[in-house]
């Protein structure tokens, strides 16, 4: 299953992996759209040679898989799944990576919270099935819009 993916209106190429069941996303689209690098193949190198973790995994983080390039063939493409990407963009030093940074920090710091506090682990799932059940009374019954505003 190939599929692209639109951010900030900037196409993500993906490719679901039935094995792993992980969906797999351009390492170069992604830094392309966090950077604005005109050149996204040096950005990636110099990315590597500032973060030497970065660079010793990234056999392990970045996986070639078949995906249509540009000149609409198919070509291996560096690719990883969403933790290795998680990892890439640690490395970015961009204000468009900021918000994504900040947002990845405070999912951490909650998670971090739940293992002190089991009680609020058990809290936020009550809450995201609540969520899902209203959701879901709202589709069986017909009712033309969703909860969350759109149609």
């Amino acid at each position: 299953m190939s599929n692209i993916k639109l951010f900030e209106n900037k196409q993500i190429r993906t490719v679901w992996n039935e094995i792993d069941q992980k969906w797999y996303f351009s390492v170069q689209d992604v830094v392309g759209l966090l950077t604005d690098s005109s050149d996204v193949k040096q950005y990636i190198k110099r990315m590597l040679s500032r973060d030497e973790m970065l660079k010793s995994n990234w056999g392990t983080i970045c996986t070639p898989v078949e995906m249509i390039a540009a000149d609409g063939r198919k070509r291996k493409i560096q690719a990883a799944n969403s933790k290795g990407l998680l990892r890439i963009i640690q490395s970015i030093p961009s204000p468009k990576a900021e918000p994504f940074k900040q947002w990845l920090a405070q999912v951490d710091s909650d998670r971090f919270e739940e293992i002190e506090n089991p009680e609020l682990a058990v809290k936020r799932t009550r809450e995201l099935y609540k969520a899902k059940d209203i959701l879901m009374i709202g589709l069986k019954n017909g009712c033309g819009a969703l909860p969350f505003g759109r149609n």
